[in-house]
């Protein structure tokens, strides 16, 4: 048993959501609340890209998912993610603590790792870049909010960079701009 999975989407495929690599993303989310993983799943099935999109309860979890361990050590149901998007204010392992495990890890510090959270605080949003965090975003309050967010994540992430689990990096032109990123 892995982890659950929230969605996959299936029928047509937005080539540009696969990252021009013809493959699936893999994005987790760690959140422990259970309306704001049902949020953040509607948005990103508004959003209808190629997404595979898990989540896991807390910090522990997440560690546990990243290095195979206990109920995630089939790959095919717990594969490498191309973007964590991480709660701090989780049990057992807050997201700070998760973050700074993530960032110390030889394998696992390429992954990007956003913050999405309800804390507002200057201190937490410090604190995620000081970690290594990729971003930090304010958990929108309504739908239409949130679904904005997933809109600029799936611009950026997976339209504008190239992620490291990709191959190769290549370069995106945009206003006469050439844009490149290894990770």
């Amino acid at each position: 048993m892995g982890a659950d999975r929230l969605l996959t989407s299936t029928g047509s495929v937005n080539k540009k959501a696969m990252n021009d690599q013809n493959r699936t993303i893999t994005i987790l989310l760690a959140e422990d609340n259970y309306d704001d993983r049902i949020q953040v799943e509607k948005a990103f099935q508004e959003v209808d890209s190629a997404y595979d999109l898990f989540f896991v309860h807390d910090g522990k979890e997440l560690m546990q998912y990243l290095y195979r361990q206990g109920k995630f050590t089939e790959p095919t149901s717990a594969p490498r993610p191309d973007l964590i998007l991480l709660d701090l204010n989780m049990p057992r392992m807050d997201g700070r603590q998760a973050l700074a495990e993530i960032k110390t890890s030889v394998e696992l510090r390429s992954i990007p790792v956003v913050v999405l959270s309800n804390s507002h605080t200057h201190a937490d949003i410090l604190r995620t870049y000081d970690l290594g965090g990729a971003g930090f975003i304010i958990k929108p309050q309504t739908f239409k909010g949130m679904l904005e967010v997933v809109k600029v994540l799936n611009e950026y992430w997976f339209e504008v960079v190239e992620l490291a689990s990709g191959e190769g990096v290549r370069n995106v032109k945009k206003d006469n701009f050439i844009l490149s990123s290894s990770g």
